[in-house]
């Protein structure tokens, strides 16, 4: 009988707080504090954009291409022959 009055006010304690957070989220208080939040960010985000320097562009002709080449001799492996030898 007591584990069935506990878990009773268990399930009513958790019914009471969904109902209580979902009625605060659907309210109309809340969300017209979401949108003014919301509309506050984009105007602090839209001032600091407006303020940012602009920095001169040093990035043109950095680059030195050097030639390279293929005088190097390079050792041809086959798969089947490496397995196939003990070296």
């Amino acid at each position: 009988m007591f584990k069935e009055i506990r878990y009773f006010i268990f399930i009513f304690v958790i019914c009471l707080f969904l109902f209580f957070t979902g009625r605060y989220y659907f309210s109309e208080i809340n969300i017209k504090n979401s949108y003014r939040s919301l509309n506050s960010i984009e105007k602090k985000i839209n001032n600091y954009a407006e303020k940012l320097p602009v920095l001169k562009d040093d990035t043109k002709n950095i680059i030195e291409y050097v030639e390279q080449s293929n005088d190097k001799k390079k050792k041809k492996f086959n798969f089947w022959k490496l397995l196939e030898s003990n070296e």
